[in-house]
């Protein structure tokens, strides 16, 4: 090295030594610029492509303002991150907003560690109208919307239009009845030498709720809970009854497949499905992603379908919706409520579709993602149409009960013992009893004064 250079190297070093000392280090951190936004801590129980998905939502909030940034956390699955937020609740750990699922609903809006959105929708006049109504009758009380739905599917009848085409079988119409699902399993079942069953309901506690519900029946008093602590669930009703019996005419006739309950259920009855091995079943719009991706027939999507003689009153959500913690500083609290605004703008609910769930802004429907999703699946708008024309009233806007994950097992062990062939009504009135123990119980224990 040149004495020069040696020169302008001793210079330089004399010349930062001055600026930190008469500047401070500050002169230099300057080039990485300060994240002084309110962070909001987001709790969520996302996993799989939903939390890509989730992420590039979080993502693209922080980067559309400067004044909050989300943090979001996975914590679990549904039940644990519940029990999470339940023992975090009042300290520095606990979260600003949080996931819910839909059966820890009236659990949450117990515990009092909510703050109502709609306080927040008050003040910022903000129009819900243009949010489903039924699914924000879930999580409304008492006038006041307490929470947004977030992640939001119904259950639907999947059918593989591929088969019924080569058999020559008309498909299901919009809106089907009981015996309409049952003609078709039949002709299906024999046009195809019993290689094809027709159908499947799979053991699972959500649709025998969802079948009460679309029949008009409601599965618990105070209005299933939405006026007020319920005491009782009545089970052992016309409703469940004639669902029960539409199961067991195609359980005789030989149509049916019982792939049982549980989670290994749900997998099999979807590989039967893909394998041309049955050819309806009922599941959550949720499935239709990975039908689409992994199917080689073409897909059809009807309504769920209600009982002969009867309007079908719709059918509730599933799925889970977004919370504001009270136990944060009113602008922490603020902040919660801009980023779940954002959720539920038209393209963010647009790509949720596009990927998994339910659009629940109308004015998604009107947008380049969902336009090219339709063009590509038609059969797509179909679950959106059904949760569009329901009317919302308390049958059809879900169960607030405390338990419900138990509750759904005592469910489903009826189901179990009906489809083996028990006496329908005997087997409900037994499990009508042995679940209004278990609400008392609970009631007694979580302090819930009975009306």
């Amino acid at each position: 090295m040149s004495k020069y250079k040696k020169l302008i190297v001793s210079v330089a070093v004399i010349l930062g030594v001055v600026l930190i000392t008469f500047f401070g280090k500050n002169v230099f951190a300057q080039s990485k610029p300060q994240d002084n936004r309110t962070q909001i801590v987001f709790w969520h129980e996302m996993g799989g492509p939903a939390e890509k998905t989730l992420l590039k939502l979080v993502n693209n909030f922080n980067k559309s303002q400067n004044e909050y940034q989300v943090i979001p956390k996975y914590q679990g699955s549904y039940d644990t991150a519940i029990q999470k937020i339940f023992q975090t609740h009042g300290t520095n750990t606990s979260p600003a907003v949080f996931q819910s699922s839909n059966v820890s609903t009236a659990q949450v809006l117990h515990s009092e560690y909510t703050t109502p959105i709609q306080k927040f929708v008050d003040q910022d006049h903000y129009d819900l109208s243009k949010i489903s109504p039924v699914a924000r009758a879930f999580h409304a009380q008492g006038g006041k919307q307490q929470a947004m739905p977030f992640n939001t599917s119904q259950p639907v009848l999947y059918y593989n239009a591929s088969l019924l085409e080569k058999y020559g079988i008309t498909p299901p119409s919009v809106s089907p009845s009981y015996s309409e699902i049952t003609k078709i399993a039949k002709e299906l079942y024999e046009k195809s030498h019993h290689k094809v069953k027709g159908m499947t309901v799979q053991i699972y506690g959500w649709l025998l709720e969802e079948a009460i519900a679309n029949s008009g029946g409601m599965f618990a008093n105070e209005n299933d809970g939405h006026t007020g602590i319920p005491t009782k669930v009545n089970i052992n009703t016309p409703e469940s009854v004639e669902f029960f019996k539409w199961i067991r005419e195609n359980i005789k006739d030989g149509d049916f497949m019982d792939y049982g309950s549980g989670s290994m259920a749900s997998t099999n009855q979807t590989s039967g499905f893909l394998t041309n091995k049955v050819g309806m079943y009922i599941q959550s719009s949720a499935s239709m992603s990975q039908l689409n991706k992994k199917n080689k027939n073409k897909l059809g999507i009807t309504y769920f379908p209600h009982p002969d003689g009867k309007k079908a009153n719709g059918v509730s959500i599933g799925g889970a919706a977004l919370w504001i913690s009270n136990d944060k500083p009113e602008a922490v609290q603020k902040g919660a409520y801009e980023f779940i605004k954002y959720t539920v703008r038209p393209e963010v609910q647009a790509e949720w579709q596009n990927q998994l769930y339910m659009a629940l802004n109308k004015d998604s429907q009107k947008t380049s993602i969902l336009q090219k999703f339709y063009a590509k699946h038609p059969e797509g708008k179909i679950p959106g149409q059904q949760l569009n024309n329901t009317v919302p009233n308390y049958g059809n806007s879900g169960i607030l009960l405390e338990g419900m994950q138990t509750i759904r097992k005592l469910e489903e062990d009826a189901m179990e013992k009906i489809y083996r062939g028990g006496d329908i009504e005997h087997i409900l009135k037994g499990n009508e009893r042995t679940i209004n123990d278990l609400v008392y119980s609970q009631n007694r224990a979580n302090g819930l004064t009975e009306k």
